[in-house]
């Protein structure tokens, strides 16, 4: 499939949401920035609203929710959902105790085969995976993890900046539709924009769900292990890209 760059865009104007992963979409160099507070308050005065879909953990993505200018934030790769001070669950979990002990078995059976692998810092403030940092992982031994993780009932993804041991199922495109479904029935799909950097937003990309899906220039590194790709990509990196995703949204037609 041939990205589009985003300049030729021609038909966003009827959007209303941006579905936007965090890290490496929204983030300069590790860090949110004035840059994007002053975007997220452009879209504002265009009426659209943006909504976080990120892997970030329940406890980072509550204050995100509470504090950033959002109309609310899926944490976990779709597992809770926030919205102002209130959480609710995406993906049912009967008993927490269990489900946490149950992750932790997965996560020593991995490290038992990759010694190198080290829990995130983040990753005391989780609720329904588990993760763990991906620097000095190769292509390689994230496919191996992917098949550990899967005999062992999980499925697995990968971000920039953090590997993900999550419950069969549990994704961002699923998420992000059943938030739409409970929370915005007025928004049709027709009028939404996912954004991402990572194979961990691939769903986000599936066009049979989002037609309109934009990658930041930064995605390009991953191509070759994408199944779906996004509609469109930015010339800009990392927030920068978003930006630029902003100005074409919000221009003069």
């Amino acid at each position: 499939m041939t990205l589009i760059p985003l300049a030729d865009a021609t038909n966003l104007t009827s959007v209303r949401l941006v579905a936007t992963d965090l890290d490496g979409t929204l983030t300069i160099a590790d860090k949110l920035t004035p840059k994007l507070l002053n975007a997220f308050e452009t879209l504002k005065q265009a009426d659209i609203s943006v909504l976080i879909v990120t892997g970030r953990s329940a406890g980072w993505v509550n204050a995100i929710a509470a504090y950033f200018p959002v109309t609310g934030a899926i944490a976990e790769n779709g597992g809770l959902f926030y919205k102002g001070d209130s959480q609710s669950f995406i993906t049912p979990i009967s008993d927490l105790k269990h489900h946490r002990l149950k992750l932790l078995e997965t996560f020593e059976l991995l490290k038992a085969q990759f010694p190198k692998i080290q829990e995130t810092s983040d990753n005391q403030f989780r609720l329904t995976d588990w993760t763990f940092d991906i620097e000095g992982i190769s292509p390689s031994e994230l496919d191996t993890m992917t098949e550990l993780c899967q005999t062992q009932g999980w499925s697995f993804t990968y971000s920039t900046v953090q590997c993900h041991i999550k419950p069969m199922g549990q994704n961002k495109a699923d998420g992000l539709l059943q938030v739409l479904h409970r929370q915005f029935p007025e928004v049709s799909l027709e009028q939404i924009i996912t954004v991402g950097d990572s194979p961990n937003d691939e769903t986000l990309f599936n066009s049979q769900y989002f037609p309109r899906s934009v990658g930041v220039a930064n995605l390009l590194k991953y191509s070759d292990r994408l199944t779906h790709k996004p509609t469109y990509i930015t010339n800009l990196s990392e927030g920068n890209g978003f930006c630029e995703l902003v100005q074409h949204l919000t221009q003069s037609p």
